[in-house]
């Protein structure tokens, strides 16, 4: 790998005027939005209700960083509102649904799947978040939480938190309309949905880490996606905060 690929993706993919990208979209080979494991065993989430106990401001003001996590296990309510937080649907208009994070051209390339160490009445494994539904599928039973510390660089409170969210991205969904300029955006996309995330944790009394530092392909392996058309872009951390 080159020393310089990042420098040359950053000029490569500006936008200059009277120079822009043309062409005509052609929306009958736009790609689902929606990803969905039909086979797979659902796990119906809880309605978003606000569970919050303090307000966006003390949210903002008391967001960190928390590496360190109780063992105790947090409850499916909490799971449920925090997944739809992050980046569930708030809204149908118009035949579209919108979600609680902003997505460039509204093609939301991001997914989510979930890695449970501790959570009330939902086994362990790795689940993938069903947006449409505000459904956890079941991909695999068992205990990951050492696989997935140790793709995050062995990072040991991958292990210790309730659930890591992996997020990943399906590439064609922002290509098909930006084409290589989209990889800006997907990651951009990313950042909008963890510091949902984080600020949603905050605001119900618990913890979180992002997590940029990780083995892509180990994170891939786990989830089980191809690293090419589907790759891990973003992970988080979430638990009790240990007193």
């Amino acid at each position: 790998m080159s020393d310089e690929i990042g420098d040359g993706f950053q000029q490569g993919t500006k936008y200059v005027r009277d120079s822009l990208p043309g062409g005509y979209l052609d929306r009958s080979t736009q790609p689902n939005p929606f990803k969905e494991y039909n086979d797979k065993r659902k796990i119906e989430l809880y309605h978003p209700d606000d569970i919050c106990n303090i307000s966006l401001m003390d949210s903002l003001k008391k967001r960190k960083s928390v590496r360190s996590y109780s063992k105790k296990p947090i409850s499916r309510e909490e799971l449920s509102f925090i997944l739809w937080a992050s980046n569930g649907t708030q809204r149908t208009e118009g035949g579209m649904e919108f979600r609680t994070a902003p997505s460039a051209g509204g093609l939301y390339p991001i997914e989510t799947y979930v890695v449970i160490n501790r959570v009330d009445g939902i086994e362990q494994g790795v689940y993938h978040y069903n947006i449409r539904r505000h459904a956890l599928e079941e991909l695999e039973l068992g205990n990951f939480g050492r696989q997935i510390a140790l793709a995050a660089l062995d990072q040991r409170m991958c292990l210790e938190a309730s659930f890591v969210i992996i997020w990943t991205a399906i590439f064609e969904r922002s290509k098909w309309k930006y084409k290589q300029r989209g990889y800006r955006y997907m990651y951009l996309d990313a950042g909008h949905i963890a510091e949902n995330l984080a600020l949603a944790c905050t605001g119900i009394g618990l913890g979180s880490c992002q997590i940029g530092a990780l083995y892509d392909e180990e994170v891939n392996s786990i989830i089980d996606v191809d690293g090419v058309e589907e790759s891990v872009l973003y992970m988080s951390s979430v638990g009790p905060l240990s007193r």
